[in-house]
């Protein structure tokens, strides 16, 4: 019985040592400045990638600039004879969006650089998604925000928002208010989600790949996580 007594508290001690032990891997600084080279390698990433010629498709436009049944809206263009002017108008559109998703890199690093966090260890704890969707749920309105006049400087510079009230004009008899002719805002929206997209997947890749920790801090945090 006295064996089995110094077995237990053996154990007990040995368990409250590894759990001390893991408390002391990173502290609560080491965990926010982590997060903060995370999201900033993730925004770098989605602005190198979203940015470059085809970097957004026209599937991805026409989604955002005509919500849902999309199929239905560009059979009711093309009923209108507007086929042709969609083809054109989408082309330039992505033009403005991929210089968007560019420009909005220096947004986004700001607003990682200033945000500050409640529980910086939970999040890295967390796994999954959660500094991104850390991001998003904070700041993600201010982000989009912050992006849409870089939107609309690239809107007014190919004169765009009048090529697109000129064209669903005759759409909207037949269709009503299904179509939201608030040009500046819907590309701002898509932009600034696809970006919580590209940042959500290299959170993913940090987390589950040791090679694509490149910096000490990322290594020491979100390294012994895996171990």
């Amino acid at each position: 019985m006295k064996l089995f007594y110094t077995l237990g508290a053996a154990i007990v001690l040995f368990a409250s040592s590894s759990c001390n032990n893991f408390k002391q891997i990173f502290s609560a600084d080491d965990a926010t400045g982590a997060i903060k080279e995370l999201l900033s390698f993730g925004t770098e990433y989605g602005g190198s990638l979203l940015g470059k010629k085809n970097g957004i498709s026209k599937e991805n436009i026409l989604a955002s600039i005509l919500p849902g049944d999309v199929g239905k809206i560009l059979g009711t263009l093309e009923t209108l004879g507007l086929s042709k002017e969609v083809n054109r108008f989408s082309g330039t559109l992505i033009t403005v969006a991929e210089q968007a998703a560019e420009k909005s890199v220096p947004i986004f690093l700001k607003g990682i650089k200033n945000m500050g966090f409640k529980n910086a260890v939970g999040i890295v704890k967390n796994g999954g998604t959660s500094a991104t969707d850390y991001l998003r749920s904070n700041i993600g309105d201010t982000l989009r925000s912050a992006i849409l006049p870089v939107i609309n400087e690239g809107l007014q510079e190919y004169k765009l928002v009048s090529q697109w009230n000129n064209m669903v004009a005759p759409a909207k008899l037949f269709l009503g208010d299904k179509l939201n002719i608030d040009l500046g805002s819907l590309i701002s929206g898509l932009v600034a989600n696809m970006m919580f997209a590209k940042i959500a997947e290299k959170e993913l890749a940090v987390r589950a790949n040791a090679n694509e920790r490149k910096t000490v801090l990322l290594q020491k945090v979100f390294g012994k996580l895996t171990q």
